[in-house]
């Protein structure tokens, strides 16, 4: 149930990085589009496997919503590339859940896109971090889990 409930968290994230893509891609310069095409293809393929893992799950895939709220307006082409980073770091950290919850191959699977995802976040930001999906606390903090919400935002359809 736990791992079910990760995987669904995972295809949430996933329906919301493509919907974000889409976006990305409307508002980047020309030079990078292929990047974006790049990043939004691979999102595409995950989240298609994310539903065939959960159907052998014996859950039944969670639907992207319409639309998703974005985080900030994405005007111009660096507002873009910020919006690509936020999709790619809040990925790794739903896959860090997933790599948690899960066994075998399919937390190897997790693992790679935790990795993948914290590749995309350094290219589009231009550095990264020493362990992506895991959110740096202070004392005597308690680990906030980033797949809070109902859509892994901890918000109804958002980015």
């Amino acid at each position: 149930m736990r791992e079910l409930s990760a995987v669904q968290a995972a295809l949430r994230a996933e329906h919301a990085a493509v919907y974000g893509y889409g976006v990305v891609g409307g508002r980047i310069d020309p030079d990078r589009k292929s990047q974006v095409r790049e990043c939004f293809d691979a999102h595409r393929s995950r989240r298609d496997a994310l539903r065939r893992t959960i159907r052998s799950l014996g859950g039944d895939p969670e639907p992207a919503a319409a639309s998703y709220a974005l985080p900030f307006a994405v005007p111009d082409s660096d507002a873009a590339v910020r919006l690509a980073a936020q999709l790619e770091d809040r990925l790794a950290g739903v896959y860090a859940d997933l790599v948690r919850a899960s066994e075998g191959g399919r937390r190897r699977a997790a693992a790679d896109a935790l990795r993948e995802a914290a590749v995309r976040s350094v290219r589009w930001k231009g550095s990264g971090v020493a362990f992506p999906g895991l959110t740096e606390l202070g004392a005597g903090e308690a680990p906030a889990s980033p797949s809070g919400g109902p859509n892994g935002s901890g918000a109804p359809d958002a980015l």
